[in-house]
This record gives C-alpha cells, structure tokens and sequence, in this order.
C-alpha cells in the first residue's frame, strides 16, 4: 500500500502540475518527489499521472485515485486532532473562503470578535472568487465559504446571514437616487471579470462587456473603483457595509420598475462536516454584526451569475 507521504506527494502534484513547483511546496527536491511518485505508481501498477502532456495531467485511473486520497488523509489528520485533545491543546482548523467584496469591510470590523469568540479555533482565511470557493469545496481545502448567493448544491448546506443594499457611488449632483436609465449615459468602472459584484453590476444596470471601455485591473478592491470615480468621473456600485459614517456621493439606483439592487449574503459548508458546532459560532459572529430587518420591501436580490 501507498504511504501517507505518497499520497500527500500525488494531492500536490495534481494541483500544482508541475513537478518543480509541486517539489518546492512539498520541501523536497524534484528528483525525490518524482522518485516516491514512480514508487506508488509501481505498488498500485498503474500509473497516476500522464507525463506525455504539458502541463501534467491525470490518468483515469489517478482522476479516480484522487477522491480517496484526499478522504484517505483528512481521515489521518483527525489522529493528531484526537492527540491534541488527549493533550489539551487542540484548536479546531476551520478553513474559510470568502469573496473579496466581503472580505473587504468584514475582517476589519469582526477581527477583535472572531478572536475573543473563537479563541478556541485555529481561522485560516483566504479570497477567492465565488468559482474558486465553490471548486475548493469538491477538493476539501475549505471548511465554509462566505459568498453572494443563491448557490444550489445537494452536497453543500446553505446558511442565509444577511441581504445588503447595493449603491451607486456617483458624487456629482444633489441627486440623492439616479435611475438605470440615466447611469447608461455615465462611465462604470468595473472590477475584473469573475467578481460576482461585477456581474450583479451589469445584469442590473444592462450594460454589455463591449460597451465598457477596456479595464486591466485585477482584484476585489472596491476602495480603488471609489478612488477612479473621484480622479477620472463615472460611476461604481458599492456594497452598503462598505460605506463608513460618511456616505457623501453614495446614491440609491432605483430600475424602472422602482426596485433597488441588493445582495444576499450566505454562508455555505459541507453536509458532511464534522466541524458544525465550530462553524455554526462563527456564523452567528457575522449574523449579530450585519442582520437587521430590512426596511425595504423593493430589493431586487442580484444573482452572481
């Protein structure tokens, strides 16, 4: 049988694709790595990996492999979490994704809860784009992922937190509402595609990839779409929790049939997770420090689609 090296080895190179880079994650040296590679390819006899192509690929039968490899040492990690408990020094590893426009106003304002409620919990926190939370959950790297709504997966229970109201950030004018209509005729600064704040941004304001001129930004940095509109005109749409006590230039966009665009914010984790009670804590941090009852019945809740 394989070792519990050789599996992590093969879960690396299946991400990586690349047995130097795969070689320089695992600390050993590319001539190692691809040694204990052969090596659990000649115990299973069959071969795991497809050299022949570049970038590396996975055969049928490593794509089938793969699954109970990652099973296989999730499995062997709850022995040092049974250990650490034996010991009394065990802190729960809840591995979080969420989207950057999220990420952007909630890990300055909840830091000092998380780690006064949550003392007991080992957080990792990355970004990712909505794809890439939804990817990294079939891969078991994420333990929850805060995102924009709705996701529909059988394999994934799904936590509504809060619903936040989506502003125009325009500062000319007195104006305290612009309408669809009337933002056509004004330049949008977009984030790149792939932000699902991007996409909600165009479908509810009908604009169209070719008629926005080419912007080369990357990222989720809604404070820099801000900074344009001020230095170069236009517009940008913000998520409510990102503005501060001073709302100057922040208008409500209302569509022509009088609704106004708002988000839906979710938490989403396995249903398979043997690390609820610790999820459900964080989940409820977030809850206390955003949910209110709307005071608009005229949201148009947006899709990340």
């Amino acid at each position: 049988m394989i070792s519990i090296q050789q599996m992590h080895y093969i879960l690396v190179l299946s991400e990586e694709r690349h047995f130097q880079r795969a070689s320089e994650r695992c600390f050993v040296t590319q001539p190692t790595l691809s040694m204990q590679i052969k090596k659990a390819e000649e115990t299973l006899e069959a071969l795991i990996f497809d050299r022949s192509r570049n970038p590396l690929e996975l055969t049928a039968f490593g794509r089938d492999l793969l699954p109970i490899i990652r099973d296989t040492l999730n499995e062997h990690e709850k022995i040092f979490e049974l250990f650490n408990k034996s010991k009394g020094i065990y802190k729960e590893e809840i591995r979080l994704g969420i989207i950057p426009t999220v990420a952007g106003y909630m890990l300055p304002d909840l830091y000092s809860t998380w780690t006064q409620e949550l003392a007991d919990v080992q957080l990792t926190i990355e970004e990712l784009k909505t794809e890439d939370i939804l990817k990294a959950f079939d891969q078991k790297k994420i333990d929850v992922g805060i995102l924009a709504g709705p996701v529909q997966d059988a394999k994934l229970r799904t936590i509504p937190m809060f619903k936040e109201e989506i502003k125009v950030f325009y500062p000319k004018g007195k104006k305290t509402e612009l309408t669809v209509e009337e933002l056509k005729e004004i330049h949008p600064w977009l984030l790149t595609s792939g932000n699902c704040l991007r996409t909600q941004m165009m479908n509810f304001c009908e604009l169209r990839e070719e008629s926005t001129e080419a912007w080369d930004y990357e990222g989720g940095n809604v404070e820099l779409l801000q900074r344009m509109v001020e230095k170069h005109g236009g517009y940008t749409l913000v998520p409510e929790n990102y503005i501060g006590k001073s709302s100057k230039g922040f208008k409500t966009v209302v569509s022509a049939h009088g609704s106004s665009p708002a988000r839906e914010i979710i938490a989403i984790s396995s249903n398979r997770t043997t690390k609820w009670d610790s999820i459900e804590r964080l989940i409820r941090t977030i809850q206390m420090q955003y949910f209110r009852p709307s005071d608009k019945e005229n949201y148009q809740v947006l899709n990340w689609q």
